[in-house]
């Protein structure tokens, strides 16, 4: 596959695009990869997308081991090759396991009860929450419920704010055929 956009270094780039490409380096992150080379296009984008982008990566009251199993949902979704590879390595330091990570990859239904530090109970809601959304566009009140008695009204906005800042990521890869590191095998049949 062949990036329908040239990669960008901090010479190609106009004032505007040089601060947002600064903050991204110098922030959390340290360098441009995945979605960012194609938003540097449109300063403006790129600069609300990233700090959106950071809040649902690295601020949550879900923390990173629920954040990305919606965030693999989400990427399996789309079949972002580019965010699969680079989010489930994040979910193995988060403390998922290979078998987890395969189980959310062929559409199933993980068994978190496997790790020994699980939290079945959130990390199940997560998965059938995400799952359900990503699905349709909407959950059952049922399902709305549940995740309200778990995680209360603030984590499931942010929980929603996480699987839908991830579909502009996954959308944004897939449109500008971003592609794998040389030589990585994607993880998605093409």
């Amino acid at each position: 596959m062949t990036s329908r956009l040239a990669a960008l270094t901090r010479d190609d780039l106009n004032d505007p695009q040089k601060e947002v490409y600064d903050d991204i380096t110098g922030g959390i992150r340290g360098s441009i990869q995945g979605p960012f080379n194609a938003w540097l296009r449109s300063p403006a984008l790129a600069n609300s997308a990233q700090k959106l982008g950071e809040f649902c990566r690295y601020h949550t009251t879900l923390g990173p081991r629920l954040s990305e199993i919606a965030i693999l949902i989400t990427a399996r979704k789309y079949r972002a090759q580019v965010e699969w590879y680079l989010h489930s390595k994040i979910a193995m330091e988060a403390g998922h396991s290979q078998a987890t990570i395969d189980a959310m990859l062929a559409g199933g239904r993980p068994d978190f009860a496997a790790a020994p530090d699980a939290d079945v109970e959130k990390e199940n809601m997560v998965h059938d929450y995400a799952t359900e959304l990503v699905a349709d566009g909407r959950v059952s009140d049922d399902m709305h419920a549940r995740a309200l008695a778990i995680f209360g009204e603030q984590g499931v906005v942010e929980l929603v704010g996480v699987i839908g800042y991830y579909h502009l990521v996954s959308l944004t890869l897939n449109a500008f055929n971003v592609p794998l590191p040389e030589g990585v095998e994607p993880p998605f049949a093409e």
